[in-house]
């Protein structure tokens, strides 16, 4: 069945803070399965609409979600961005963490690759310093091994010295 674009909008819209009504719910009362709703939603999110999972608390939305809120905020003004926070349910202080997350996000991963790249260096060496010590425990046990077999054919040779 084809939806016109009007009804498609108004039926998203119900999805949308304030109200982030459950798929489920707006697709029983509406008649259309699930699945419509969320390939209508993912389609629109796709196209850049700001359309977070179920759910009240903003903070429990997905880092797509929050991102876009901050793309979508970022040329507004204070008032702007005043009404854009009262229409979605959400709070100008929420906006501005998010996106100081956003702006920071690429330092956190430097951050870690750094660390990552320590923790590399520090086991590599490790490693070679197990090796190197292998190695001598292993010529000490070959040391220890042919004077063991030297002292086996001496005392064949020379008979037992205990006697």
């Amino acid at each position: 069945m084809k939806y016109s674009p009007e009804r498609r909008e108004a039926i998203l819209r119900k999805l949308l803070p304030p109200n982030n009504r459950p798929v489920a719910e707006v697709a029983e009362e509406e008649g259309i399965s699930d699945a419509t709703l969320y390939n209508w939603r993912s389609e629109a999110r796709k196209n850049g609409q700001l359309l977070p999972d179920h759910g009240s608390d903003p903070e429990g939305w997905s880092s797509r979600d929050k991102f876009n809120a901050v793309l979508e905020t970022a040329a507004l003004s204070e008032s702007e961005l005043g009404e854009y926070c009262r229409k979605r349910s959400i709070y100008p202080e929420q906006i501005r963490r998010w996106r100081q997350s956003c702006e920071t996000a690429n330092d956190r991963d430097e951050k870690v690759e750094k660390r990552s790249r320590e923790a590399v260096k520090h086991e590599k060496k490790r490693t070679r310093q197990l090796e190197r010590e292998l190695k001598r425990k292993e010529a000490a046990l070959a040391e220890t091994a042919a004077l063991l077999t030297l002292r086996k054919k001496a005392q064949a040779i020379w008979g037992d010295e205990d006697d």
